[in-house]
């Protein structure tokens, strides 16, 4: 506790600190809640950043301050975070990284993805890159082709290159059928080597639960912006679809529950055609439906990955845990391509 206090106290904040309690359950940074004298209710959050993850913390903060410094000049909300006393938006305390940001009173998330929420989240999503969409201030690759599948298709060939424990041979049939598909998956990557598609100011981490509400169930802001860096569209469309439209788990050992809802598909594809409306170029709109197979596509390139190379990238429950995970992707994919005719027909 007073280690904590010592750290908040090196940030811009108005009020004495009474007390610093755990926040949430964040699965890549630690924070917590902070109270100041005069206040029942916690004023700021304190949060330690993960530069295991996010190893460039200058760049990290660089974008956040840029985006929301961005969309505060447009009149809407968005996070606030404090400098502290070197002038920077984070402290150094020699062992980790910390920042502080404003607490946004009376606010609340939502876990469930309904048809509701996911509309909800397609038009919020959406008007976060509209707004974004006249940044002229350049953002950093925050992690270097996150979500560039040639990239992640070469990781796997390398893996099945190595080979290093052996399990190559037990995967071969997904192995063939994910380089049948290669030439089709990777058509984003062209289109941007053509000029013909652009990179746009993306969240890169959509989900339902980086949404704050108010008591009323309106939208405050969009949080967890640490992923905020150049990207596709197709990121922030595909990777919410990739999650909200599974029937099933994303490891879920039995294939026989996982399909596509189209429902879901249907109401965050209306939300997200309306908030995007007036920039989305004819080009994006059109390769929707690629983006929503592209995304369990890339995940089971990855879950595939990591399993040959001994799984030392994602944490397993159990030894076959990575080959699980790359079944369940790779039947949602299935599920997913056999709805693309309907979805096309929905974009229109």
């Amino acid at each position: 506790m007073e280690k904590l206090n010592d750290i908040v106290a090196k940030f811009e904040i108005t009020g004495k600190v009474t007390d610093v309690k755990p926040m949430g359950e964040g699965l890549i940074n630690d924070t917590y809640k902070v109270f100041v004298d005069g206040s029942d209710k916690p004023k700021y959050v304190l949060q330690c950043i993960n530069n295991a993850i996010f190893q460039d913390v200058d760049m990290l903060m660089d974008n956040i301050n840029k985006v929301t410094n961005h969309i505060r000049k447009k009149g809407k909300n968005t996070l606030q975070f404090l400098k502290a006393d070197a002038g920077k938006s984070y402290y150094f305390d020699g062992e980790k990284y910390w920042r502080v940001m404003v607490f946004v009173p009376d606010s609340i998330t939502y876990q469930a993805v309904t048809p509701e929420y996911s509309y909800i989240a397609g038009k919020s999503f959406g008007e976060f890159e509209s707004l974004l969409s006249d940044l002229d201030e350049p953002l950093g690759e925050i992690i270097p082709d996150f979500h560039n599948i040639e990239s992640r298709l070469k990781q796997l060939r390398d893996a099945v290159a190595e080979d290093r424990v052996g399990r190559v041979k037990e995967v071969q049939y997904y192995l063939d059928e994910i380089f049948k598909c290669e030439e089709k998956m990777t058509l984003g990557e062209r289109l941007y080597r053509e000029g013909k598609l652009p990179k746009r100011v993306c969240h890169c981490d959509t989900k339902v639960n980086n949404m704050l509400f108010d008591k009323e169930g309106n939208v405050l802001c969009i949080i967890d912006l640490d992923t905020v860096m150049p990207s596709f569209v197709f990121s922030d469309y595909g990777d919410f679809l990739r999650t909200a439209a599974n029937t099933g788990a994303e490891d879920d050992p039995n294939l026989d529950n996982i399909g596509f809802n189209m429902e879901i598909y249907n109401a965050f594809t209306k939300g997200y055609l309306e908030g995007t409306k007036g920039f989305l170029l004819p080009i994006e709109k059109e390769n929707l439906p690629y983006a929503a197979l592209l995304f369990p596509y890339m995940q089971t390139v990855r879950f595939l990955a990591d399993y040959i190379n001994g799984d030392t990238y994602y944490k397993i429950k159990y030894p076959e845990h990575n080959l699980v995970r790359t079944k369940a992707q790779w039947r949602l994919f299935e599920k997913a391509k056999s709805k693309e005719k309907e979805m096309r027909e929905i974009i229109g």
